[in-house]
């Protein structure tokens, strides 16, 4: 994938489907991830004739590392990004740990609206337990997430290096507690072997974007939510064991206007598996 310089001398990872259009979706994937998390969007973005931006955040992949970073500070390499190539209004789609940024984005100059895909709440806030009804994995991992930086790092280190490596074969059972039976059902084929190679770009240079992606998500964000003034659409199943479906709940309740998508009997992957051509549609609505 292509990289661009920013102005801090940094190198930021995307992938743009070349639609010539002003206007733009831009992607942001999940924790951990990688920009090829959303290729097949892309093209089917491209079928619609909307152009369309993945990334790589600051840590995954080849995009060098920004340490420190927060959600909202995410803002500037996206601002650059779309600057660079004459952007002038966009929408964000951001699935899980990507749902934060999305959502940050709606301060940005030219957005006109985001739609999150089981998006992650803000920690410590006073109505939603954050870690309840998640898997086993996440508790350990955000439990050493909130012991600080050396404490996660050491827990990367000593347990994500199957990630590294993993096959589609493979990728099924690397998640373990995390995931539902509904998404067990989808992670197969192609498509788990797209996801292998998610995981394992991300990965391939270092941890970093996965412990600075959990330490910014156990930190305000940045932002009030009662601040967004765009359109928002809220995705979520009621089988997810990554990001449960409270979560969803929460972010209706405190973004004005927000519409939630419920859809029983999904989880935190098949709910991206079935409902691409609906969710594009809500996209291509918002950019009008």
């Amino acid at each position: 994938m292509p990289t661009l310089k920013l102005t801090d001398g940094r190198f930021f990872e995307y992938f743009d489907n070349a639609i010539a259009s002003t206007s733009a979706i831009v992607f942001h994937h999940g924790t951990p991830g990688h920009a090829s998390a959303w290729s097949s969007w892309l093209d089917l973005a491209a079928t619609r004739g909307i152009r369309a931006f993945t990334y790589s955040r600051a840590g995954y992949g080849v995009s060098d590392r920004n340490e420190g970073r927060t959600v909202t500070s995410n803002n500037d390499d996206i601002r650059e990004l779309l600057d660079s190539f004459g952007i002038t209004d966009f929408i964000s789609i951001g699935w899980s740990g990507g749902g934060p940024h999305a959502l940050a984005t709606t301060l940005m100059r030219g957005n006109k609206g985001a739609i999150t895909l089981a998006g992650v709440g803000e920690y410590g806030a006073a109505d939603l337990d954050f870690l309840e009804g998640m898997g086993p994995e996440n508790h350990e991992e955000f439990g050493e997430a909130l012991k600080g930086e050396a404490a996660i790092s050491a827990w990367m280190e000593a347990n994500a290096h199957p990630f590294k490596d993993v096959t589609g074969a493979e990728v099924r059972d690397s998640f373990g507690g995390l995931i539902s039976d509904a998404d067990k059902a989808v992670i197969k084929g192609d498509f788990a072997d797209e996801m292998a190679v998610t995981m394992r770009k991300g990965l391939a240079v270092s941890f970093d974007g996965w412990i600075d992606d959990d330490i910014a998500f156990i930190q305000p964000w940045g932002f009030n939510l009662a601040e967004i003034a765009k359109p928002v659409q809220i995705w979520q199943g009621d089988q997810d064991l990554m990001v449960p479906h409270a979560h969803s709940y929460w972010l209706e309740k405190h973004i004005p206007g927000a519409k939630l998508n419920f859809v029983p009997g999904h989880g935190h992957i098949s709910l991206i598996t079935q409902y691409r051509e609906e969710i594009l549609g809500q996209a291509q609505e918002l950019l009008g």
